[in-house]
């Protein structure tokens, strides 16, 4: 591998163990929850997805930068605090390609590691759990380094949706730019759905699904409240996934119990926006061992089954959903956790994953349609 550096660098975790490697990327110190991503392609999508924020990331796959980063495929402007992968290529190729990761890298001023055992770090992730943890190119010795993890806060309690949403209204129309699904009769409809997006770190491929559904979608910050919601008369409402402990989200979760309790617009939300939903309903959230960040995890029921594309660490109980009007409609079939709801008397459900597959599979996006129909429905 032809690299422009190659500087010592080493991870920390907050249980001591200590893995060297070497420095890509920006030079420093960075400090965040370790997670690990196990998809096989998609990398920038993954790492400029705001559900990371707050984290350093993990890749499974062994080789990352190979076909460099485009001007199309960042999700947002938000970005993981860390990278770590096992080999990392400065040898880019792909006919899109603009730049190499590491200079992408250093532009956003973001630390990487590569030449890690990253098998060796996932087991340890699974057996014990995300932990916090911190990368670093500067000499720094263990203790040192420990005394930085400690200060430093726990995922859970963490509402990081605040930091990643918009902090004013904005109308997006942009569409697919891959025709993948041939739905050119929704995206050509004169009449579009008016959709209230509640941004708490939305994906761009997301809000382009719903443009190529037929809908035009005005982005709401996430604190927006329920007169805010209902003062662009929307025909659906949906709300977004995003970083941090749902349980933390007090707006987003008031909005949704009033949102539900008035009960007359369909309603869809997708990861925290599912997590957000189930705590408006009455149930609770609690924190995964390792969580679900992958492009391959079952879905379903019923011998229905999906592959989805997941990011996030926390889920739903389901013990905990007393509400007799609340049907539970999909399982992560690896665990049983909760991935879908559905309330039987109103227009509102939600999925534990991603829908509109940036990156990832495309069983899911038959979600989307289903919110343009239960609007069809009331037209």
């Amino acid at each position: 591998m032809n690299h422009p550096f190659k500087k010592n660098a080493k991870l920390v975790l907050s249980n001591g163990i200590t893995f060297s490697g070497y420095s890509f990327g920006a030079l420093g110190t960075t400090l965040g929850e370790i997670v690990f991503n196990t998809g096989m392609t998609g990398y920038q999508e993954v790492i400029t997805d705001p559900s990371y924020f707050g984290q350093i990331l993990t890749f499974t796959y062994p080789e990352i930068g190979n076909t460099g980063i485009n001007f199309e495929d960042s999700e947002s402007d938000n970005f993981v605090k860390g990278l770590i992968v096992r080999n990392y290529s400065n040898n880019n190729s792909n006919w899109r390609s603009k730049s190499n990761l590491n200079q992408w890298l250093v532009d956003h001023n973001i630390v990487g590691l590569y030449g890690v055992d990253t098998r060796a770090l996932v087991k340890i992730l699974r057996s014990s759990g995300s932990m916090n943890g911190l990368i670093t190119s500067e000499k720094k010795d263990l203790e040192s380094c420990l005394k930085l993890i400690s200060n430093a806060p726990d995922m859970k309690g963490l509402n990081l949706s605040k930091e990643v949403s918009t902090n004013n209204n904005y109308l997006w129309k942009n569409t697919t730019e891959t025709n993948f699904d041939k739905r050119e009769r929704l995206s050509k409809n004169e009449n579009k759905f008016k959709i209230v997006a509640i941004d708490f770190g939305i994906k761009k491929s997301i809000l382009n699904r719903l443009v190529s559904h037929g809908c035009e979608v005005m982005v709401l910050p996430s604190s927006s409240s329920f007169d805010d919601v209902l003062s662009h008369n929307p025909d659906g409402i949906f709300f977004s996934n995003g970083p941090g402990d749902p349980a933390s989200v007090f707006e987003g979760i008031n909005l949704a119990k009033s949102l539900i309790n008035f009960g007359k617009i369909p309603m869809f939300g997708i990861c925290l926006g599912h997590q957000i939903f189930g705590l408006a309903l009455g149930g609770k959230t609690y924190k995964l061992p390792f969580g679900h960040r992958g492009l391959n995890h079952p879905c379903g029921m019923n011998n229905n089954v999906e592959i989805t594309s997941q990011n996030h660490g926390f889920a739903i109980d389901p013990n905990s959903l007393s509400n007799e009007s609340v049907e539970i409609t999909h399982f992560n079939l690896n665990d049983k956790t909760v991935a879908g709801l559905k309330l039987k008397n109103k227009p509102i459900f939600s999925v534990q994953y991603h829908p509109e597959a940036g990156p990832g599979p495309h069983d899911s996006d038959y979600l989307f349609e289903k919110f343009v129909s239960l609007m069809l429905e009331r037209c």
